[in-house]
């Protein structure tokens, strides 16, 4: 149990690292904050969360190997997932300027249900081909083959849990009145600030190689 406990901890010492940096999750859930609200914000982390234990199943599968072996593969998806940040930098530099709804604390966006802000989290952790190399190495790294999969299972379930409660408080920060009305002030510059994001990220995510 102690070698598990170890295992366990040497994960979330690294992973902890890997998700306070900024990255298109980070963006799209500061996005949803401002424009949306925190209920549209939370379920994007939700959503995200749920992709994260999609990539930690197939890595655990074995999956994971092959996604990074093949480069047809990894293309596809670093393609996939360029193009989608794409689509949302050019959606976010067209969109009007914001006004300041009272949209705060868990009140509902009529404009947007909980249900697409939980696929827009997905997809956009989903189509990034980064988590395939990072938990393909992480895992080969500091879990042992011969730790049981239900076990590892359980590593991602309390990693996909740490990466949920992270963007709840930064969905809960961005979502306070003086923060949020700070950046409603910007206008269409916030949209045009985020667009700009979303699009360096893509060509970013584009360039990226598989190793």
């Amino acid at each position: 149990m102690s070698h598990y406990m170890y295992e366990f901890l040497g994960l979330m010492a690294v992973f902890s690292i890997m998700i306070v940096s900024p990255g298109a999750d980070f963006a799209i859930v500061v996005r949803q904050s401002i424009v949306h609200g925190r209920r549209s914000a939370i379920m994007t982390s939700f959503g995200i969360g749920a992709s994260l234990l999609f990539h930690i199943s197939y890595t655990i599968l074995g999956l994971g190997l092959l996604v990074s072996k093949s480069l047809f593969l990894f293309g596809m998806l670093k393609w996939a997932g360029a193009a989608y940040l794409f689509y949302l930098g050019v959606k976010a530099l067209r969109a009007p300027g914001m006004e300041a709804p009272a949209i705060v604390a868990g009140e509902k966006d009529k404009n947007i249900s909980d249900w697409r802000c939980f696929l827009m989290g997905f997809v956009t952790n989903a189509l990034n081909p980064k988590p395939v190399l990072f938990f393909l190495s992480l895992f080969s790294a500091l879990v042992s083959h011969e730790t049981p999969a239900l076990v590892q299972a359980t590593y991602g379930l309390f990693m996909a849990i740490a990466l949920i409660a992270w963007f709840v408080a930064v969905s809960t920060f961005f979502t306070m009145q003086s923060v949020r009305d700070r950046f409603v002030s910007w206008g269409r510059w916030f949209n045009r600030v985020t667009g700009l994001v979303f699009i360096g990220l893509g060509i970013k995510l584009a360039t990226q190689q598989a190793s």
